[in-house]
């Protein structure tokens, strides 16, 4: 391989659940110190979350859109070709810059587009360094818009995303601690249903786009069964007894 694209960066940047406030100092420094961008989007056509903020602190001559299968669940093989094409033209940056960014909403490391790029780039570009800033997380950014407190004391703290199955998330609302589901928008049917039979909807909270003009916040039992946007997070948080440290 090249010299330059052995010591080729890729860098995987949180830029957090929407608002462009929630991007880390480090998060910032590493956007505008990277030779290019790169932003996931479904199509050529479209301004993702990602971009969005980002645009917030680079120009947008520094932004380079490159095509995800964000939402392709069942055709194995369209998926797979757009992974190769994407993982294809973040190699060809790479052997152009120096550093390369890639900004992910959240967190690079929670259930994010850059885990799968940066496998596929360390097939085709094997010197390339991978780095991550991590990002401020939706179920962080709902918990403190909503005043829903994670976890106290030893519970544990579940994350779900229900892409898995309701039935995944049911068992975990079975157990202790709170539990947090992502992507549920399009099962929110579901995912009421299994609120109610465990108990815990009353105090369970649903968010969707989280500091956005859109943003809307509300309780779990209002959910009706009617689809929400599929970037929508819900906390059902811990059953406490005991008062204050009652869990420690």
């Amino acid at each position: 391989m090249p010299d330059v694209m052995s010591s080729s960066r890729l860098i995987g940047v949180g830029v957090g659940p929407g608002d462009p406030e929630l991007v880390t100092v480090k998060g910032v420094n590493a956007l505008r110190a990277a030779d290019v961008v790169v932003v996931p989007v479904m199509d050529t056509g479209e301004r993702g979350r990602a971009e969005a903020t980002v645009l917030h602190y680079v120009p947008a001559e520094k932004v380079l859109r490159v095509v995800f299968a964000l939402n392709e669940r069942t055709d194995r093989a369209r998926r797979e070709a757009a992974w190769d094409a994407a993982g294809a033209k973040v190699a060809e940056l790479l052997a152009a810059h120096e550093v390369v960014a890639f900004a992910t909403i959240g967190d690079p490391n929670v259930y994010s587009t850059f885990t799968y790029l940066a496998l596929t780039i360390g097939e085709l570009v094997p010197g390339t360094v991978v780095e991550t800033v991590p990002g401020i997380t939706a179920m962080q950014d709902l918990a403190a818009r909503s005043g829903a407190v994670l976890t106290e004391g030893t519970e544990p703290l579940t994350l779900v995303p229900v892409t898995a199955g309701s039935a995944v998330l049911k068992d975990a609302l079975a157990g202790p601690g709170t539990v947090v589901a992502y992507k549920f928008g399009r099962q929110a049917a579901e995912v009421a249903e299994a609120l109610r039979e465990t108990g815990r909807i009353e105090d369970a909270v649903w968010g969707s786009a989280l500091g956005l003009p859109e943003e809307s916040i509300r309780p779990a039992v209002e959910l009706d069964g009617e689809p929400l946007p599929y970037l929508s997070t819900l906390i059902a948080p811990a059953r406490r007894e005991g008062g204050r440290g009652g869990k420690l």
